[in-house]
């Protein structure tokens, strides 16, 4: 009995070991591409001079480029990223399937379609919506997304949640498309823009509200991701073992649901971001599942895409640019074909044998 706990306690620290130096990667990934997004691109910095600029110096215009348009959509990116990819790992280990991400559930439309409400109930008032309002509208909005998904699937889990939440999507971008027709000239062009899911324009203020909310929540996350864990063996066993999986999976919804809002209010929907981090996280850690891997997965998309699509793209194709969100869809979208072909076929042998 001894020599079968040493081995399982063995597998463990081996599986620990690996999920640490995931992240260390993915950290110094993310790291490397952050830099990479601020000095390089159409408008170039060196490092000696961004180090002078990050350390009060004024170099005039690069530090204005750097300080108002690089960094913070560096910075948006990763902390929206890290929000998304949370918000995809929660969901996917509370109800067990891997289509379960908050842009496939209506979650994420849901949060667009409140912040296009409120545009088009401020369109053409001076000031327009503020920073704090559209959080607040976005996260109104992904909780009633929500409920909707709840209410009409009647259970948490299964095949009739995932369609849910579909159709609850479909009906968010519906109240996008319809309420984008009453804007004003100059909010229908921000608001086009922003329902892409684009860094470009980001504030500090808009980063700021967000790490405030990240700070909170980044760790409510890891808690119900850890206290999930029983849940994996099923209900009834989780019960067995003293746990409590109802309400940390309530919480772990309603978690995730925050985390999507606010990404969702600074950047708009970025496509399949929540999708892409759990399943690349897990190949990563050979199937462990881990919140932080999936943050940090995240966040690497996010600042990858914008670098392709802010700057790559502009070097080669002479100043072209394609919002983060594009990119993000067009890598989501097979993926999650993938997952249904897969689904299906699993489905398939398991009703043959």
């Amino acid at each position: 009995m001894s020599a079968a706990v040493d081995v399982v306690a063995g597998l463990r620290r081996a599986d620990r070991r690996r999920v640490g130096l995931v992240c260390a990667a993915l950290a110094l990934a993310l790291a490397g591409l952050v830099l990479l997004r601020v000095v390089w691109g159409t408008y170039q910095v060196t490092v000696p001079d961004l180090v002078r600029i990050l350390g009060g110096e004024t170099i005039p215009g690069a530090s204005f480029i750097v300080l108002e348009e690089k960094l913070p959509r560096a910075v948006a990116g990763a902390l929206t990223g890290a929000g998304l990819g949370t918000a995809g790992a929660l969901y996917r280990r509370t109800l067990r399937n891997p289509l379960a991400s908050p842009d496939v559930l209506g979650i994420t439309s849901g949060a667009a379609a409140a912040v296009v409400l409120g545009l088009a109930a401020t369109s053409g008032q001076t000031g327009g919506t503020s920073d704090l309002a559209r959080a607040g509208a976005a996260l109104a909005g992904a909780l009633v997304a929500m409920a909707a998904v709840f209410a009409a699937a009647r259970s948490v889990g299964g095949e009739r949640f995932v369609v849910a939440g579909i159709a609850v999507a479909a009906a968010g971008q519906a109240v996008v498309a319809g309420t984008m027709l009453s804007l004003s000239q100059h909010d229908l062009q921000s608001a086009t823009v922003w329902i892409a899911g684009s860094l470009n324009g980001v504030t500090w203020g808009r980063i700021g509200l967000l790490a405030a909310v990240l700070a909170v929540a980044l760790p409510a996350a890891g808690a119900l991701h850890a206290r999930l864990a029983p849940a994996d063996v099923g209900p009834d066993l989780a019960h067995a073992l003293g746990a409590r999986p109802r309400p940390t999976s309530a919480a772990a919804l309603a978690v995730g649901a925050v985390l999507a809002a606010a990404a969702t209010a600074t950047v708009g929907p970025l496509a399949f971001v929540a999708l892409l981090s759990t399943p690349v996280a897990h190949g990563l850690t050979r199937g462990r599942p881990s919140a932080a891997a999936a943050a940090l997965t995240g966040a690497v998309i996010v600042v990858l895409a914008d670098l392709l699509g802010a700057e790559a793209l502009g070097v080669l194709a002479d100043g072209a640019v394609l919002p983060t969100g594009v990119l993000t869809g067009a890598a989501g979208a097979p993926l999650m074909l993938w997952l249904l072909l897969r689904q299906g076929r699993t489905r398939g042998g398991t009703r043959s044998a």
